[in-house]
């Protein structure tokens, strides 16, 4: 990653709610998804409802649980994808794993 996309999702994470939605995503089960006909398939992770249950407690998704959906996704932190009538949320695996790997990183470097 460069140091802008970096500085980006550090960004992005510094506000609470969008850390408790990060934490959310990241800790929580593979779903199933409803589609529209009945059918019920595997998703790749909870729909935008769920997660904002889990963050205000509401059933109801509010704007502001979409805004900060949105910071996340163009931070590249978060992946979200339109299925049927509901729209599903996961954590970005390639974006995810690069900042571990920076965070790990040591550097011989010294001031």
């Amino acid at each position: 990653m460069t140091n802008e996309q970096l500085t980006t999702a550090f960004k992005a994470l510094g506000d609470p709610t969008r850390l408790a939605i990060f934490q959310c995503l990241r800790d929580c089960c593979p779903t199933v998804a409803l589609e529209e006909n009945g059918e019920i398939r595997p998703a790749s992770g909870p729909t935008v409802g769920e997660v904002c249950c889990q963050i205000t407690g509401a059933e109801k998704i509010t704007s502001t649980v979409s805004a900060h959906l949105k910071e996340l996704r163009l931070a590249g932190l978060i992946t979200m994808e339109k299925r049927g009538k509901f729209v599903v949320c996961a954590l970005n695996p390639a974006t995810v794993a690069a900042l571990a790997a920076f965070l790990g990183e040591k550097t011989n470097a010294c001031c």
